[in-house]
């Protein structure tokens, strides 16, 4: 079985990022969604960091990635971090790199002393779902997410 290393990801893997969102949307029947490019991922991670990318590698080569940031807990008084995508290729799936993913991403938040670590899943996506409850992860089954984007964003600045 190949060695699973991680890095994180430079400038010059914007490109590569980018294919691996595609291929998530994919997976998740969700690629009309995908407006993002390349300049602008190039511009909000690397120039404005506002998030991070984690590669998961086999062999020196990409598999998997998380993206990731920081949000906050007043409940805690502090920093949490925030897993807004996890993507492991099909082909390397069950070969240990999306836990190795989270595991690393836990030990980047208890080294910066964040609060805690979240995520959302797809109601419909079983195999992630199972996948998060084999590691004891907690659904917050309470919470419903909500979102403005595009013209509702819009009408509610107005």
């Amino acid at each position: 079985m190949a060695q699973i290393t991680f890095r994180f990801a430079d400038e010059k893997d914007t490109g590569l990022i980018l294919q691996f969102i595609r291929e998530l949307a994919a997976y998740e029947k969700m690629e009309d969604q995908v407006v993002a490019t390349e300049d602008g991922l190039k511009e909000w991670i690397f120039e404005k960091k506002h998030a991070q990318v984690l590669f998961a590698q086999m062999d020196g080569k990409a598999v998997g990635f998380a993206l990731f940031f920081h949000n906050f807990s007043t409940f805690l008084g502090r920093a949490g971090l925030y897993l807004e995508d996890l993507y492991v290729q099909p082909a390397y799936r069950g070969k240990g790199a999306g836990k190795g993913l989270l595991r690393e991403l836990a030990r980047i938040a208890l080294e910066r002393g964040l609060g805690r670590m979240e995520w959302s899943c797809l109601d419909w996506n079983k195999p992630s779902i199972d996948f998060y409850l084999s590691l004891s992860a907690c659904p917050m089954a309470e919470w419903t997410v909500y979102r403005l984007t595009g013209d509702t964003l819009k009408e509610m600045a107005e």
